[in-house]
């Protein structure tokens, strides 16, 4: 009963409609709006996301950057109205669910070996008939039968 009330809540007071889509591994770049007295601007904060973890209005994303050999790490509400966009730039190959091991990682051995992406166009499985001789066998065994 009580989770229905915090659904009928969440759903009408903040939940974001244009949730990014990310996963864990992914290299992004989290557009922050920030307000200094009346003015707004936008800081891009580029990392790798470490981990996801909540539900509904509750869900966070943590992503971890390097800067001057120091590591940082920023927590980031993915409904909160700071967050003017998240845009992954490139998804890594990951098989945990929370990367806490990079942090005691340097240099080169941070990076995640890169998601390949497979191509729906390519699906040719077989080898073609050959129809324009008039008949539905293959060459080689046209020639074979002659």
């Amino acid at each position: 009963m009580i989770n229905q009330l915090l659904q009928h809540v969440e759903t009408n007071f903040g939940i974001r409609k244009d949730v990014p889509q990310f996963e864990v591994g992914d290299t992004v770049d989290v557009h922050t709006r920030i307000v200094e007295g009346d003015k707004e601007r936008i800081q891009v904060f580029t990392g790798t996301v470490i981990m996801k973890k909540g539900r509904g209005m509750n869900e966070t994303f943590t992503v971890r950057r390097i800067v001057n050999n120091e590591g940082v790490e920023r927590i980031f509400p993915i409904h909160s109205p700071f967050i003017a966009k998240v845009v992954a730039r490139r998804s890594g190959e990951t098989r945990r669910a929370k990367l806490f091991y990079l942090r005691n990682r340097v240099g080169k051995a941070v990076r995640l070996t890169e998601q390949r992406k497979v191509k729906k166009d390519e699906t040719s499985t077989g080898p073609t008939e050959n129809t324009a001789q008039g008949g539905t066998e293959s060459p080689a065994l046209a020639g074979a039968a002659s």
